[in-house]
């Protein structure tokens, strides 16, 4: 839970260091972190806060909502996400090089991955500047994929000789004992049985070897650590290196956080009036000077070019699409659509596809959960029972005896 909305998952923020890593942050989560242009800006994790927008019912049902945790910005309701920004990750990160096992080891309760990449290819894998477009971005891709791929390896294979040898002796489930190797990744035992039948894996655990365990922490990773890249810089980036990683297998955005962050910060003070997500926005102080002219034309430019600016697309696109969540309003009176305090439609909860209204309650609260009797669709006043499949946009009343 936090504050009052749960949000278990965990959104990872990784990449090389100076590709605008930290920007991404602090636009999406409106943080204050330090930024600069050399490696290693970022050593300890920045957690926040961001949000992905959702259309609020308060229009539809004709009623004034009163959110509690997640705001409503001219009927968009923004519902919260956990962020996590890690130190740079630079080749060999999972031998140790660089602040690898650190930045490894931020990363075993993400949900999902968001890749950010240096599109203008004007960082070098190491992270240190270099001309636009010197730098293959692709590069950072498959580098991204193997850190991650040998870091789980390395969990999968300690004490292997032995776990193997007690499996083979002794019996047992497959998935299970593996399961138990990852269980710290965040990961289930679902994962890892498609994961196990994937990889193909030689009948006898003790005859695994490096390049076995290496393909099963490959299709491991595939499984709970779904990535997404956004291509940051991209308003500055050559056609061909967005060409390259658009032909790649992961979903990508075109993002400048620079871009981003800088709009916020001119709504924040009344310069501009815009909203995340935005393809555009309104100027509303005229008295501007030429070099901040100049700068919200660049803006606009690329805004509409690209569809907005791309750092709340990223964050949609992972939450609505790779994580497969849906938005589900609980209340506690189905007539007036309010909480025990009165308030009008207070929260929204991200749950994932296919969730039902017994997990609703178990996400609201555990003891609810354990005391859940029946479900009541507000919008129909029909009863549902715990088995009930929710939808998007679902308005759900949970009846329980605690």
């Amino acid at each position: 839970m936090f504050g009052g909305v749960g949000i278990s998952m965990e959104v990872g923020l990784v990449g090389k260091p100076n590709v605008g890593k930290s920007t991404f942050f602090a636009a999406a989560t409106r943080a204050e972190v330090e930024m600069a242009s050399y490696p290693f800006t970022t050593i300890d994790a920045n957690k926040g806060v961001g949000y992905v927008r959702a259309r609020c019912p308060h229009e539809e049902l004709e009623v004034t909502c009163q959110p509690n945790h997640t705001p409503c910005v001219e009927g968009t309701r923004m519902i919260p996400v956990k962020m996590i920004d890690v130190a740079g990750l630079v080749p060999d990160a999972h031998t140790g090089k660089g602040l690898g096992n650190k930045f490894l080891d931020d990363l075993r309760q993400a949900s999902m991955l968001i890749h950010i990449v240096d599109a203008s290819g004007s960082t070098n894998a190491e992270g240190e500047p270099c001309p636009v477009g010197e730098h293959d971005p692709v590069e950072d891709v498959k580098f991204l994929e193997k850190e991650i791929d040998h870091w789980i390896k390395g969990i999968l294979e300690k004490n292997w000789s032995k776990v193997s040898r007690k499996l083979e002796l002794a019996g047992g489930k497959l998935e299970k004992v593996v399961y138990e190797q990852v269980s710290g990744l965040g990961v289930s035992e679902a994962n890892v049985s498609t994961a196990i039948r994937e990889s193909k894996l030689p009948e006898k655990p003790k005859d695994w070897d490096d390049e076995v365990l290496l393909t099963l922490a490959s299709n491991l990773r595939k499984r709970t650590k779904p990535i997404i890249i956004a291509a940051n810089k991209a308003d500055m980036a050559p056609e061909e290196n967005m060409d390259k990683l658009n032909s790649l297998d992961y979903p990508v955005v075109s993002t400048s956080a620079e871009y981003e962050l800088a709009i916020r910060k001119a709504s924040e003070k009344d310069i501009v009036h815009y909203l995340p997500g935005d393809d555009d926005f309104e100027i509303l102080n005229e008295d501007l000077t030429e070099a901040q002219t100049k700068a919200l034309k660049s803006i606009r430019e690329f805004m509409q070019g690209n569809g907005g600016l791309g750092v709340q697309q990223v964050m949609e696109k992972a939450v609505y699409e790779l994580l497969d969540r849906i938005v589900v309003y609980p209340v506690e009176n189905e007539h007036n659509y309010t909480d025990k305090e009165g308030r009008v439609l207070p929260d929204a909860y991200l749950m994932p596809k296919g969730s039902t209204a017994l997990d609703l309650a178990y996400t609201v609260h555990s003891d609810i959960g354990e005391g859940f009797i029946r479900a009541v669709d507000a919008r129909t006043d029909r009863v549902i029972g715990r088995e009930h499949e929710l939808d998007d946009g679902d308005i759900i009343k949970i009846v329980s005896s605690r």
